[in-house]
């Protein structure tokens, strides 16, 4: 595994909602089954992660469908190792607390 660090963009889709949603979007470049990226949900005044939905563009913005990532979280941080084999753009959606 590659750990590539923070390559995404994240961004809070849907604030006050008693947990917060964050989108995760990578870069063409990050490859499925090889890489892991790293979310800080501290930069969202978060320390746990609820949820995780993944999913992978095989067309950008036409073709997507769903991966299973797994995560672990440390001090806030959630690694997402990331499923299938495509390089292509991945989007996660992560419920954190």
């Amino acid at each position: 595994m590659t750990a590539l660090g923070d390559v995404g963009t994240n961004t809070e889709i849907v604030p006050n909602a008693g947990v917060k949603m964050i989108q995760c979007v990578t870069p063409a470049t990050v490859i499925g089954g090889t890489d892991t990226i790293t979310v800080d949900l501290g930069d969202f005044g978060c320390t746990k992660l609820h949820g995780i939905v993944g999913f992978d563009e095989s067309t950008t913005g036409s073709v997507v469908v769903t991966q299973a990532p797994t995560t672990a979280v440390s001090s806030g941080v959630v690694t997402i190792t990331l499923g299938g084999s495509a390089t292509v753009v991945h989007t996660f959606i992560l419920w954190a607390y």
